[in-house]
């Protein structure tokens, strides 16, 4: 019996099927206007297509609706010109940072639901700005640091790996700020999917049971597989995962930035653009799709990203 591959569907692995899909989603998508070659790369289509197994019509609603809801939100304006002038003061009341990278190369993310208090953060920034920040990291996540680290690893890297620390949430906390974590689930998983690798919930209160057979029903089967609960005794369970020094000191690692691991965007990412490799790694393809060679063959199979 012929073992399942387990990146089926990724680019570089696609079957008969799965390459008769794409190219219909292509197809169908350009003849509606919604597929520039020269900006959606198939590793991003295929993320759309993974994300409703592979039938074409559910996914081409959700791409269409993502495409649609950018342009209304705006995404391609903020990611240019978004200026995130309370980032410090916000911090204080809610961390959540990207910083480093994890042992198999993937953006290492850091969310402190715990504290968050919403009262006292719309009274440093508004619900507004919080989404556009947020919506402006996940751009960022997947036009610069995914990029920048498939570069690195010489491979391409598609997702990230994720604490979610819950120290302080409870009962009557998760109430206050359950609207909140569904819009910013919602905008996640309807908007960008298939981008979560690993997924670790640390310090769960002993009322998380009932919270997380809540937050269950607003994730696909998928992404409730890819998580992971420590609890408390979790430091042993993340460096498992994350090298030491990507760490920081505060969740068990050996990582002190001077200005504040929070604040520091540490990082292969930092103070670049993915744009260049996006752009080259779309071009490679396209000529490598316009002749008859073994190269063509690998970039009709969504063909996967290799270091400069």
């Amino acid at each position: 019996m012929a073992t399942k591959d387990p990146l089926s569907g990724h680019p570089g692995h696609l079957n008969e099927s799965q390459q008769a899909a794409l190219a219909q989603f292509k197809t169908e998508l350009a003849a509606e206007g919604f597929y520039d070659p020269a900006v959606h790369d198939d590793a991003a289509l295929l993320r759309f297509l993974r994300a409703r197994k592979f039938d074409i019509p559910k996914a081409k609603i959700m791409w269409i609706d993502t495409q649609k809801w950018k342009k209304s939100f705006k995404v391609d304006e903020l990611y240019e010109t978004f200026d995130y002038t309370e980032k410090s003061e916000v911090d204080k009341l809610y961390p959540r940072f990207y910083h480093k990278i994890d042992k198999d190369g993937r953006p290492l993310y850091i969310e402190q639901l715990g504290k968050l208090d919403l009262t006292k953060l719309y009274a440093v920034t508004t619900p507004e700005r919080q989404m556009q920040s947020l919506v402006v990291e996940y751009e960022k996540f997947q036009r610069d640091r995914l990029p920048i680290c498939s570069d690195l690893a010489g491979h391409l890297i598609e997702t990230s790996c994720t604490i979610m620390d819950l120290k302080g949430v409870g009962l009557s906390q998760f109430w206050k700020v359950k609207g909140y974590v569904q819009e910013a689930a919602s905008i996640s998983q309807n908007n960008y999917p298939e981008s979560m690798g690993k997924f670790y919930i640390i310090n769960a209160p002993w009322a998380f049971s009932t919270v997380w057979s809540l937050v269950k029903g607003w994730l696909d089967e998928a992404t409730v597989a890819k998580i992971h609960i420590l609890g408390s005794d979790y430091k042993k369970g993340l460096l498992e995962q994350i090298p030491a020094d990507s760490l920081p000191v505060a969740f068990g690692g050996s990582c002190a930035c001077p200005e504040g691991c929070s604040m520091s965007d540490a990082g292969p990412w930092k103070g670049k653009k993915g744009s260049s490799i996006k752009e080259k790694s779309i071009k490679d393809a396209q000529a490598a799709a316009s002749v008859d060679s073994p190269a063509a063959v690998e970039a009709a199979n969504g063909g996967e990203v290799t270091k400069a």
